[in-house]
């Protein structure tokens, strides 16, 4: 028997499995591209309009770090897919993660490999299915991207290429969490370990942009699949030659993973366990700290994440204000962040997208009540005198916790980065208020998660669903010109821009109820539902 025995079949498990959530998100990404683009093609329809906001956009590093660079000031194509080359890349990065995670990694983790291994099932079959549903997608991805934006009128040759540039981002990633199922025991340290490759890579590519000028980025660009991608420079030039990059990369990356996959057993992963102690510690007696044992880890490594995001963003804060002249760059920005000043409007921008990655942070650590329900530890746990609430409140209050230190840590790094600017920390605590102000619209996904957990555990997924739609409604609802009420949806958008915009207590109250509230429901359900065995 071979080791790729039975691949097709797998493949073909999977699909029908992502039957439903596959079409989703595809549907999601393309729409999103091809709305933003039909309705800049509106927005500017003369080459002068487009020059002077590309110039605005150009010409503040701290925006390039966010969006990347037009590289042709008068392309209508490169203006509209100004955040779609950055944003929604690293959002494609992170799908591309959690699909080859979830039909390689998880699969290990709740047995069904070992099932299958024990038919006639290669050893590689199941690396190899994942591998094929992923570059599958992310290929769907780039075609539909390709042909709706050839539909709404972009150059033809300039959509393939960003297209095309899209699905060879996602590839990379899903490569690099082909590894990563290799390394790590569990899928969540799978994704964690890949989406921290990414973050890292954001940010390379992000300095590598802004330090970098009109012709071209600096080295640090050239070393990230986000930067690639970039570089292809799509309705700017049409680099197709950048597209080999991010493929070689892959191949080479997956070949890698199907070495590592001959050197382990099934279950095990290729990174060394640590011994723990003799004796288990008395915390871990409750279910706190048992609780705050399986997090802590990811929590020390998100804190130290933030903490470097929080440094580097505060850092490039007086790169702003030498653009207070330009009034094209003034209304960009002050849209941007929803003041009218320029450096509390980026900095605003900077929490508000700090505040969507928290979200993220506690919608991984709430889904491990999921997790740890479906591996059987809930149930070993619930049959000792532990009860379901005291239970449930251990991981909420890591979630709620976690996401309040995370927004501390951004405020107190950005703001000890532009005090060692200024020579003065006067700012220091409008900037950490600026960062827990969005705390509240992070804790209603963290109740939303709760509140499915509580009713209907198998539709878990859908905490993800909402915070993309959040993002895209948050990013692209003004240029998509959606209806008021459909951006209003977002706990986010009910939030005072902060540093800069005004404080009141009642959208934060209002937000804090709809929080609890779900916490609460969730709560009710989980203890009237069963927990299966």
């Amino acid at each position: 028997m071979s080791d790729f025995t039975g691949t097709w079949t797998l493949t073909r498990f999977a699909l029908r499995r992502d039957r439903i959530l596959l079409p989703i998100w595809v549907a999601i990404i393309v729409l999103t591209a091809v709305s933003s683009a039909a309705a800049t093609v509106d927005l500017y329809p003369d080459p002068v309009s487009r020059a002077q906001a590309a110039s605005a956009i150009n010409n503040v590093p701290s925006l390039v770090a966010f969006y990347g660079r037009i590289w042709d000031p008068q392309s209508l194509g490169a203006l509209s897919t100004l955040k779609l080359s950055a944003i929604v890349a690293a959002l494609i990065g992170v799908f591309a993660i959690f699909l080859v995670v979830r039909h390689t990694r998880r699969e290990e983790e709740n047995g069904r490999l070992e099932l299958l291994g024990a038919t006639v099932v290669g050893r590689k079959a199941a690396l190899s299915a994942a591998m094929i549903v992923m570059f599958a997608t992310m290929l769907s991805i780039g075609v539909f991207t390709a042909l709706g934006m050839t539909a709404v009128g972009l150059p033809s040759a300039g959509s393939w290429a960003f297209g095309l540039a899209w699905a060879t981002t996602g590839m990379a990633y899903g490569s690099i969490a082909a590894v990563t199922a290799q390394l790590t025991m569990s899928a969540r340290s799978a994704v964690g370990l890949a989406i921290a490759v990414l973050g890292v890579t954001y940010v390379m590519r992000a300095v590598g942009d802004a330090s970098g000028d009109a012709n071209g980025s600096t080295w640090l660009s050239w070393l990230s699949p986000l930067g690639w991608g970039e570089q292809v420079r799509a309705y700017a030039g049409d680099l197709w030659w950048v597209l080999i990059i991010p493929v070689v990369f892959a191949g080479l990356v997956v070949t890698g993973a199907y070495a590592l996959a001959g050197r382990r057993d099934l279950g095990a992963g290729l990174l060394p366990d640590r011994a723990g102690p003799a004796e288990a510690p008395g915390w871990l007696g409750s279910p706190l700290g048992l609780a705050w044992r399986l997090q802590r880890g990811m929590l020390l490594g998100w804190a130290l994440g933030y903490a470097l995001l929080g440094y580097f963003m505060g850092s490039i804060v007086s790169t702003i204000g030498s653009m207070v002249g330009s009034p094209q760059a003034q209304e960009f920005i002050a849209k941007l962040g929803g003041t009218a000043v320029m450096t509390d409007a980026y900095l605003a921008t900077v929490f508000g997208f700090g505040a969507l990655i928290s979200a993220a942070y506690g919608i991984s650590v709430a889904m491990r009540l999921h997790a740890e329900e479906e591996a059987g530890h809930a149930e070993l746990i619930l049959s000792a005198s532990v009860s379901r609430l005291r239970w449930l409140a251990s991981h909420m209050f890591i979630a709620l916790a976690g996401t309040a230190l995370l927004s501390l840590i951004l405020g107190l790094a950005a703001a000890t980065a532009l005090s060692l600017q200024t020579g003065s920390f006067d700012d220091a605590g409008r900037l950490v208020v600026g960062a827990l102000a969005y705390l509240p619209a992070v804790w209603v996904f963290v109740g939303l998660v709760v509140l499915i957990f509580g009713l209907v555990p198998r539709l878990s997924l859908l905490a993800w669903v909402a915070l993309v739609a959040c993002l895209v409604f948050g990013e692209f609802g003004t240029v998509m010109e959606l209806p008021d009420w459909v951006i209003q949806l977002s706990p986010f958008s009910h939030i005072p821009k902060l540093p800069g915009g005004t404080f009141t207590w009642l959208p934060i109250i209002v937000v804090l109820v709809v929080a609890a509230l779900l916490h609460a429901v969730g709560a009710l359900g989980f203890r009237r539902r069963d927990v299966p065995a």
